[in-house]
């Protein structure tokens, strides 16, 4: 299986420390890297720099020549060879499950077949799934960071892919100190990034688990042939985010009460917000007006709070522009719905 690429191909931001990790790997196994990086048009010069970066584009083309000439997916970590091919037959063996949780369960399960030195579980609790990897022994310094950052995106992606879905995430945690690149983590993961961690994960919200997957073997068979199209930043549409936000505007709706500031509160930039509820058939102004009409009705329903408070609860200026809308909704003005309802 062709790796990941780490970032957009348009920009140098994967960390060099990254690309000496697959020299190293090289070395281990008494091999010459000098093919791999040429494929990559990385020179000696740029790999002795020690805050270098290069391209995903790069990264791709490095990493899996060396997987191939190395015939070893996992590029040194373990205590053997995991032989090219073995993550395709993790991404097939999952391929037929009904949903993204029994899928992730099987690659949990299959993945104890592959190697033993790490272990990945998915837990569930308060509505977030954290995807966790245990390090049943001791990982080699000079791959640790590699090995669990890229066993992370491995799975990521084929998530993302398997249901053909932006997974946006809580937060990542890793069980090391932030290294000197650290702020190459947040383009890989989440702004949320935790070092320090007990053990490397990813939280996400716990609905993805539901979600179908959309991919057929034939699906699998192309995307397998090269690595760019499990790169996360290419799923655009998040197929939970209409949920998020309308969840957002009832629980938060203090902070939530600009645009810049939800977008914040769910890791996306504010144009992307906007885009990918346009996708949807949907606008931010739609999800407001439906979460408050929900709330107005609640609480005309429930309550005797006089209507200007109603107003106010469900986040409109004055009493005025509350009827105004609430007319528009239901075409009855508050006090008679309310009337109505007993």
């Amino acid at each position: 299986m062709s790796p990941p690429s780490f970032l957009r191909p348009a920009r140098a931001v994967t960390p060099m420390a990254f690309v000496r990790a697959i020299v190293q790997a090289y070395e281990r196994y008494g091999m010459d890297p000098a093919e791999a990086l040429k494929a990559a048009q990385i020179t000696p010069r740029e790999l002795a720099r020690p805050g270098a970066r290069v391209t995903a584009a790069q990264f791709e083309a490095l990493s899996g020549h060396a997987m191939q000439e190395l015939d070893d997916e996992t590029l040194g970590w373990f205590t053997r060879r995991l032989p090219w091919g073995s993550y395709g037959m993790l991404c097939r063996a999952s391929l037929t499950s009904p949903d993204l949780g029994v899928a992730l369960k099987r690659w949990c399960r299959h993945h104890r077949l592959l190697t033993e030195d790490i272990g990945l579980s998915l837990d569930v609790a308060g509505g977030v799934a954290t995807l966790r990897i245990a390090e049943n022994r001791p990982l080699d310094d000079t791959f640790r960071e590699f090995c669990l950052v890229t066993t992370l995106r491995f799975v990521h992606g084929y998530m993302c892919w398997a249901i053909d879905s932006r997974i946006s995430l809580r937060h990542a945690s890793f069980p090391f100190a932030a290294p000197p690149h650290s702020d190459a983590y947040p383009l890989m993961f989440t702004p949320d990034v935790r070092f320090g961690a007990p053990q490397a994960g990813i939280a996400f919200d716990e609905r993805y688990l539901a979600l179908p997957l959309q991919r057929d073997e034939r699906a699998l068979r192309t995307m397998l042939k090269r690595a760019l199209p499990l790169t996360i930043l290419q799923y655009r549409r998040d197929r939970l985010l209409g949920q998020r936000v309308r969840e957002l505007l009832r629980s938060r709706a203090s902070e939530a009460t600009t645009a810049e500031a939800l977008a914040a509160l769910l890791n996306v930039s504010g144009r992307t917000l906007h885009r990918q509820l346009h996708e949807e058939g949907t606008s931010l102004q739609m999800l407001k007006n439906e979460v408050r009409h929900e709330m107005a009705v609640d609480q005309l329903r429930r309550t005797t709070r006089p209507i200007k408070q109603v107003a106010l609860a469900v986040g409109f200026r004055n009493e005025k522009s509350f009827s105004r809308a609430f007319l528009q909704w239901t075409g009855q003005a508050p006090r008679d719905f309310r009337q109505q309802g007993k």
